[in-house]
């Protein structure tokens, strides 16, 4: 065990929190925004292709995450043994370039495989970020950390509406007080193809401002003193020396840890759930209650807006507590039950509005305490292998949840039948997390 130096540690530890979570949380922003952008360029895609409908954007979606999946240990792998700050550099590049291409489209197999090589870009980025802030953080601050850089999907969910609204009106003509109003194309290209190419771009200039500014490991920063060095390598090395126990786990015995796969078939689970919504939210409004493109994008904006507040307070709480099960368990069932409430909501805008706001709070806010039990468990290549399965797994979910939803609306001409579907996939997540046995605040402790 190492002696730290708790003075200059504490220093280290605020240079971290100001110096790297700003840049990892912008650039989550924009992935976020540019893998689901599409639930705001198909109100006008559908019309604009055709053979579009709701079942090819449902499975058109969910392709990207079959992409994801096969190169998602490959990149965790990568951020430990190589470098991050390479490799997050190559990821933003090229999913920037992907998303842009996405403009191009006319076929819905167009569509699916750019879909599909979108998620190839994409992959190991969260999880990349994830084994980063492990070579960063101590164990003490790892789940405050990571909710910091996960606020940036409800974040990325209330930036990114009115923009793409303002975008997708490009080429269209609306009526404005009375008065029919022609927005012309620019440069040969309609709205919904501008939401593509506008998101994309800054993800290719992130890209190269990560390059320059982040640092792999405390060893290499120059901005930290020598002491705050030392103090902050040794105590990351402390908590890596208890999470071990006394044993090394290899990267093949992990993979192969019970534990680890139910941990991955959780986070499907949900996954579902949260990207089920996620991608159909403004369609299910727009079924609803024949809401304009303005009202919904407004109305979009508030389930996310809570969900950010529900992040920060679970990643607080659950260091606070040294409690991690609970505080991932409790916030998918406040997801299940709202949502369930919201499928009986139909005919009251504000209260379906409640309803959704809850149910993002509940499928946001698990993610800190979620994210934070590999560790407990598993150090190095066998952490880092182990949260790139357990996050392409779980992704998996996000092809079945918004192709479930499509395919049923195009079945059944209703959203309902594939929300309850989401319900019980939620439901078997939170069952899972409770009876593994992670996490626990006396185990924790």
């Amino acid at each position: 065990m190492h002696v730290v130096d708790q003075e200059a540690l504490g220093r280290a530890r605020r240079k971290a929190y100001l110096r790297l979570l700003p840049l990892l949380f912008l650039c989550y922003v924009i992935a976020y925004v540019d893998r689901t952008n599409v639930s705001i360029a198909k109100l006008e895609m559908t019309k604009a292709l055709p053979g579009f409908d709701n079942a090819v954007i449902g499975l058109g979606a969910g392709i990207f995450f079959l992409g994801y999946f096969l190169l998602e240990i490959p990149g965790a792998l990568i951020v430990e043994r190589w470098s991050a700050r390479k490799w997050i550099c190559r990821i933003m590049l090229t999913w920037g370039a992907m998303a842009a291409l996405t403009a191009l489209v006319t076929k819905p197999w167009h569509f699916y495989g750019v879909r599909f090589l979108l998620g190839l870009a994409e992959a190991g980025f969260f999880p990349g970020v994830i084994i980063y802030l492990t070579h960063w953080f101590p164990a003490r601050d790892r789940t405050r950390a990571l909710s910091y850089f996960l606020v940036a999907t409800p974040l990325a969910q209330m930036i990114s509406p009115k923009i793409s609204n303002a975008l997708l009106k490009i080429g269209t003509t609306e009526t404005v007080n009375g008065v029919l109003v022609h927005h012309p194309q620019v440069l040969g290209m309609s709205g919904w193809q501008w939401v593509y190419v506008a998101w994309g771009v800054p993800a290719i200039v992130l890209g190269i401002v990560v390059l320059f500014m982040l640092t792999d490991r405390p060893r290499d920063a120059k901005w930290l003193t020598a002491e705050e060095r030392d103090a902050l390598e040794g105590e990351i090395e402390n908590d890596r020396t208890k999470a071990a126990k006394g044993k090394r786990m290899t990267f093949g015995e992990a993979l192969r840890n019970p534990r680890v796969v139910l941990l991955a078939l959780a986070y499907f689970f949900c996954v579902s759930g949260t990207y089920g919504i996620e991608y159909f939210l403004p369609s299910i409004l727009e079924r609803w209650y024949s809401l304009k493109i303005d009202a919904i994008t407004w109305l979009i904006i508030l389930p996310p807006a809570l969900a950010l507040g529900g992040q920060l307070f679970v990643g607080w709480s659950s260091d606070r507590l040294r409690e991690r099960r609970l505080h991932a368990v409790l916030p998918i069932m406040l997801g299940v039950a709202a949502l369930v409430a919201a499928t009986l909501s139909r005919g009251t805008l504000s209260l379906t509005i409640v309803c959704f706001m809850l149910a993002f709070t509940g499928m946001k806010s698990y993610q800190p305490a979620f994210w934070a039990m590999p560790s407990l468990f598993l150090t190095k290549s066998a952490a880092a292998g182990s949260i790139g399965l357990i996050n392409s797994v779980g992704n998996l979910g996000g092809f079945l949840g918004p192709t479930v939803i499509g395919s049923v609306e195009k079945w059944t001409g209703s959203f309902e039948g594939g929300l309850y579907y989401l319900c019980v996939s939620m439901t078997i997540s939170a069952l899972i997390l409770f009876f593994l046995g992670v996490g626990k605040r006396e185990a924790a402790a």
